[in-house]
């Protein structure tokens, strides 16, 4: 029995980065990078963090794909993936912490007019600007997930008024929340800061569109460290051109890297980063290795994608 490791993001981490990391966990496992995957008869996990239609079937012997990171909508849409094929993916208070902190990093670049005085720098002009009070100032939060609720803290932390949206009722102190379609307008209405880490699932892909952006205030700004298909880019293009909506802060798109001809490069309204709010594993490893050990033994499984769900 072997894992076997495919990242494809070697500008992130490379295959033999995760493998040194995972022996120092798990010395006496069998794991593999791609590029030697010895008998592909012997992979029963395979780690990714980009996946393709069609990978697993290269491994007969599959019992379980383990997503790098918490989306794992590539790996869902694969039709071809046998029911036998297990799904699971990463939780971690690390990457959770960093996409707080970019999140926060974000606001208060806003909240001080930050992108504004650059702006007059550029122009040699004074002008200053009363900066916004976090106390008056509402942060929505959609997903209410593990990474939710620490950037709901973080925000708490600084006194921002602070709402959330997710799919099923939820009860988070300090934070008022909302659930369901039908209380999401209310909630965006109210929100000063729009923040979406929610998961694509056919009912997320295209939320942030003509509709939503219309239901948000036009001071509002909109931060997506969630996943790139939540937002209907030709709608937000729109939107910011109509004074619809304030700005957008990107770290996720439709197809990464944005091609050179996306108008949201060169757009004013618009901050792109390359997805990176959330960047290291921290003690996930842990938890990766104790995946492999468990299917060794033939028991439960951390962080189980429930495959009628999504997430």
């Amino acid at each position: 029995m072997a894992l076997l490791i495919d990242i494809k993001q070697p500008d992130w981490m490379t295959d033999e980065q995760l493998c040194e990391s995972l022996l120092s966990i798990y010395p006496s496992g069998d794991i593999r990078c791609v590029h030697s995957p010895g008998n592909l008869e012997e992979i029963e996990m395979l780690v990714v963090s980009l996946y393709f239609d069609g990978e697993a079937l290269r491994y007969p012997n599959l019992k379980l794909i383990q997503k790098v990171g918490a989306g794992v909508e590539s790996i869902m849409a694969d039709t071809s993936i046998p029911e036998s094929v297990q799904i699971t993916r990463l939780r971690s208070d690390v990457p959770a912490t960093e996409m707080a902190e970019y999140c926060l990093a974000a606001v208060f670049q806003e909240q001080r007019h930050l992108r504004q005085h650059r702006d007059d720098q550029m122009k040699s002009i004074w002008r200053p600007m009363e900066p916004k009070e976090s106390n008056k100032t509402t942060v929505a939060i959609l997903g209410l997930g593990l990474i939710g609720c620490i950037i709901a803290n973080r925000f708490l932390d600084n006194r921002f008024k602070v709402s959330g949206w997710s799919r099923s009722p939820k009860q988070l102190d300090g934070v008022q929340c909302y659930s369901g379609m039908d209380q999401l307008p209310g909630l965006l209405s109210e929100a000063d800061y729009v923040i979406s880490i929610l998961p694509s699932t056919p009912d997320t892909v295209g939320l942030f569109d003509h509709q939503r952006f219309s239901e948000m205030k036009p001071s509002a700004v909109l931060i997506n460290v969630g996943r790139g298909d939540l937002v209907n880019e030709r709608d937000l293009v729109n939107a910011l051109d109509t004074a619809q909506l304030s700005h957008a802060i990107l770290d996720v798109v439709q197809i990464e890297p944005l091609p050179t001809s996306s108008p949201m490069w060169r757009h004013a309204g618009i901050t792109i980063t390359p997805h990176v709010s959330g960047w290291h594993l921290g003690d996930s490893i842990y938890d990766m290795a104790k995946n492999f050990e468990q299917l060794e033994k033939g028991q439960p499984l951390l962080h189980l994608v429930d495959r009628q769900l999504g997430y």
